[in-house]
């Protein structure tokens, strides 16, 4: 009887760990809910850098993850962004960052040679190095936060540089909710009167007349100083 425990407990343990091992597949009941992947683990098909129809030098897949590389020549970095535009959806990804490093998720892009960049009309869920990187002296710049307009260090809980973090960002008919490694970061309704004032206290509220305006657009992954990975993108349309 003992040996036939042990055995069923090292079916199970090994089972738990295949599992474990499937980075950048769906199971089989995702697939039922309707997730899809927005990155295969293997090309950056599906994705542009922002404003060009290719993808630059600077994003490179090795490894199961997409590497923002800034080693690479300059002329290959600009953010990371999706082909096509989202409204109500649940996102989830993995993301770790180099030490120091900087990085974001920018939702509801308006892509227009118009706007210069993704930050222009796009809200951003920080990404960030808490300890070492530059921009950690506002609390609602710590990972996780909402940028700029909402969060601090009490839900910003960020795992070990160089180990993976979890992500879910929902928005659905302009409520938006975010978790970084299961704790909520943020939730709020797009457009309303908290999130104009928000928007007033904050740094997009001059010279942004294009921000956040609309639940709805391309998702892109950012350039910023230091190296950032992300794995397990994908995407389930509410």
């Amino acid at each position: 009887m003992k040996i036939f425990v042990i055995a069923l407990l090292t079916l199970a343990l090994t089972q738990q760990h295949a599992s474990a091992q499937k980075v950048n597949k769906l199971t089989r009941a995702e697939k039922k809910e309707g997730w899809k992947l927005l990155f295969d683990g293997e090309t950056t098909k599906g994705w542009h850098t922002y404003l060009r129809d290719t993808v630059g030098s600077k994003w490179q897949v090795k490894d199961g993850a997409i590497i923002f590389d800034p080693t690479q020549p300059r002329s290959g970095g600009g953010d990371l962004v999706t082909n096509g535009a989202y409204e109500n959806y649940e996102l989830n990804l993995e993301w770790k960052i180099s030490k120091g490093g900087n990085s974001g998720i920018i939702f509801d892009i308006q892509e227009s040679p118009k706007f210069g960049a993704t930050y222009q009309t796009g809200p951003e869920m920080q990404v960030l190095d808490n300890i070492n990187a530059a921009d950690n002296k506002k609390q609602n710049h710590l990972a996780g936060c909402l940028y700029d307009l909402s969060g601090d260090s009490t839900i910003s809980k960020p795992v070990a540089v160089g180990e993976w973090n979890k992500v879910r960002i929902i928005q659905n008919k302009g409520h938006l909710t975010f978790y970084l490694n299961g704790i909520q970061t943020f939730d709020g309704q797009i457009g309303s009167e908290e999130w104009n004032k928000m928007i007033a206290n904050s740094k997009f509220s001059r010279g942004f007349d294009n921000f956040a305006k609309v639940a709805n657009g391309k998702i892109a992954l950012q350039e910023h100083p230091g190296s950032s990975a992300w794995r397990n993108i994908k995407i389930k349309q509410l």
